[in-house]
């Protein structure tokens, strides 16, 4: 049975829970006031991923490890990063970067980036996700595949991250037919370039799509040179404010 855990933030319309799932932010010394604004109470957080340095890195962080207590202290549920590299990456070094995770940052789950998602890679993900259950037997598991996956994938994490690109590809996207078997608590959508004037446009469509989990941003990758992830949007009070009383029709 897929371990499920359901997002507590504002309700839309149609009674759909949103939260936010905020894929990483630049490392706490760069970027203090931002993760310190993700602990301020009333907050509609799903989760926060902690990427110390593409991982847990190789000694405890002092930062990482203040930033991590204040949302912990503040409910909030923190992810470590786990990158899969498609699939090329090797068991035992993926169960070190987790072991790290929980000890050091005690995290309450993770995020397996750069998921695979082809058929033939699941019964790999299947184990990885196993292992990482046995070692954390609550552990909140989401796996960043970025596009539509084999189905199967869904049947063995909390959530996928079935979009994760421009708005310019995000405004005309559908949803793999599959996905409507699956509550929308299943599902994460990261979209950059989100203009502010299309924010309740691009939330409309997280809707339709049955995604519960998001993050927009008005950042955007320069074409692929930087992380549009790494700061938070320019309109971040109203995006918390959209998705913390919900969305009308």
């Amino acid at each position: 049975m897929p371990h499920l855990t359901s997002t507590t933030a504002g309700a839309t319309g149609t009674g759909v829970r949103t939260a936010l799932g905020i894929p990483g932010y630049a490392h706490p010394l760069l970027a203090p006031a931002q993760w310190a604004e993700l602990a301020r109470p009333g907050t509609p957080l799903d989760w926060v991923v902690l990427d110390v340095a593409a991982g847990p890195g190789t000694r405890p962080d002092p930062h990482c490890l203040e930033a991590a207590g204040r949302l912990h202290t503040a409910g909030v549920r923190v992810l470590g990063h786990l990158d899969l590299t498609y699939g090329a990456r090797a068991f035992g070094d993926l169960l070190s970067d987790a072991h790290r995770h929980l000890d050091w940052y005690r995290v309450d789950g993770f995020l397996l980036d750069r998921c695979p998602t082809e058929r033939t890679a699941l019964p790999e993900v299947r184990r990885a996700i196993t292992t990482l259950r046995a070692i954390s037997d609550t552990a909140h598991v989401v796996l960043g595949h970025g596009r539509h996956p084999h189905p199967g994938y869904a049947e063995n994490a909390d959530q996928l991250v079935t979009f994760s690109g421009s708005w310019s590809d995000y405004r005309f996207s559908q949803a793999a037919e599959w996905t409507a078997d699956y509550p929308p608590d299943r599902f994460c959508h990261f979209v950059h370039g989100v203009p502010r004037g299309h924010l309740d446009e691009a939330l409309r469509i997280a809707r339709w799509q049955g995604a519960a989990t998001i993050y927009f941003t008005d950042r955007t990758d320069g074409g692929g040179r930087s992380d549009p992830w790494e700061t938070m949007p320019g309109y971040w009070d109203d995006i918390v404010s959209r998705v913390g009383t919900g969305v009308s029709e």
